[in-house]
């Protein structure tokens, strides 16, 4: 099972989705505060299984990732390079699976 791993550094916070294996699948932009961060967790459980909120997106090296969005047209979270397209396809559908119930671990 996934988790989420919320961290803070220098007063500022972000959060990583990972995989059963520990493996981050997406990361998150970084916020001011530790509830703006827990909000962003949030938003990516609700849209993660929504229709439409993932975008992929080619790197200039030609590798592919995704972006997660809002209803709203905000990224909420971006995934790791990938260097096939099939495995880009594999990390949005470990966000799918992994995202809506995913304990938050702070470290």
């Amino acid at each position: 099972m996934g988790y989420f791993k919320l961290s803070e550094s220098n007063g500022k916070w972000r959060f990583s989705l990972l995989a059963g294996n520990h493996e981050p699948i997406l990361q998150s932009e970084v916020y001011e505060s530790k509830s703006a961060a827990q909000n962003g967790i949030e938003s990516v459980r609700k849209n993660a299984v929504r229709e439409g909120a993932f975008e992929v997106k080619e790197a200039k090296n030609g590798d592919s990732y995704f972006v997660l969005k809002s209803t709203n047209g905000q990224i909420v979270g971006q995934s790791e390079m990938y260097s096939s397209e099939s495995g880009c396809s594999g990390g949005i559908e470990s966000v799918k699976k992994n995202a809506p119930d995913a304990e938050v671990k702070e470290v």
